[in-house]
């Protein structure tokens, strides 16, 4: 309102200053008593006050446009926070889940046969569900703010024999070929997990067993690679594409990384990807 107001004041002595002004041009020749220094004065309070106003409409537009910049940038920022939820959700959820799921194909299908067999396959989901619960309690801690979230560290390299181990009592033969890798930054080492997790995930749900599969990770200086390579027979699509792919390629990308997916010629399916690292200068 009282930008309204100024501006009304503003506008109102510019159009005077320009109605008086050829009134005293015409007009002074014929007025003795005409004073000079008054018209003087009214060109320069025109010209002061219209300066005035486009300095102040200026000044107004900067603040709307850095307005308009804050809220994108907060905007963005919860976007990405919203998708990396979402990846991490994906990657726990879809990984424990298949291979409950087929662990409890296999307890029902033996359940009156061989219930030995039964049992361990529903002593499997157990311990794969309370890990579950474990990674979920520990992705959505990370949301809580006021510092009380006592939480594990992010998954790591170190824990890629958990995710082997998982896929082995699923019924697939996995071998772990890993080399000397150095120290790597905390994010890399959680996509290069969430990759091969999710990789594995994928040889769990997709290939037919009994399926074998290579999971090798090597490092070069600034650079990690990471191959996850199946032989397994794809199954039969039972419903719609998911997004695992989507992510692992969103995973890479953040790190400026590549990944390259897709079936072999001679069979099986292969997941390829590169994560550049921040090699740390001399002391």
């Amino acid at each position: 309102a009282a930008v309204a107001a100024a501006l009304g004041v503003t506008l109102a002595a510019v159009l005077a200053a320009t109605v008086l002004d050829p009134y005293f041009l015409l007009v002074a020749p014929n007025i003795k008593s005409f004073n000079t220094d008054l018209l003087s004065a009214l060109s320069s309070s025109w010209f002061t006050i219209g300066a005035g106003w486009t300095f102040g409409c200026s000044v107004r537009a900067r603040r709307e446009y850095a307005g308009q910049i804050a809220d994108h940038r907060e905007q963005k920022a919860v976007s990405e926070e919203r998708l990396r939820i979402a990846r991490e959700m994906h990657d726990v959820v879809a990984h424990s889940m298949s291979v409950i799921v087929m662990k409890a194909a296999v307890a029902n299908h033996v359940y009156d046969t061989r219930p030995e067999e039964s049992r361990e396959a529903l002593g499997v989901i157990e311990g794969v569900s309370r890990a579950a619960l474990a990674d979920i309690q520990r992705v959505l801690g990370s949301l809580r703010s006021d510092g009380e979230a006592h939480l594990a560290p992010s998954p790591g390299l170190d824990e890629l024999p958990r995710l082997v181990e998982n896929a082995r009592l699923a019924d697939v033969q996995v071998e772990l070929d890993r080399g000397t890798i150095p120290a790597l930054p905390a994010a890399v080492q959680l996509s290069a997990y969430r990759i091969v997790q999710e990789a594995l995930t994928n040889v769990i749900k997709h290939a037919a067993a009994p399926a074998r599969c290579t999971v090798r990770i090597t490092a070069e200086p600034g650079e990690l690679h990471l191959a996850v390579i199946d032989d397994g027979i794809p199954r039969r699509p039972t419903g719609e594409p998911g997004h695992g792919l989507i992510g692992m390629r969103e995973r890479a990308a953040l790190h400026h990384g590549t990944l390259m997916a897709g079936p072999q010629a001679n069979g099986g399916f292969a997941v390829h990807a590169r994560l550049p690292y921040q090699v740390p200068g001399p002391a």
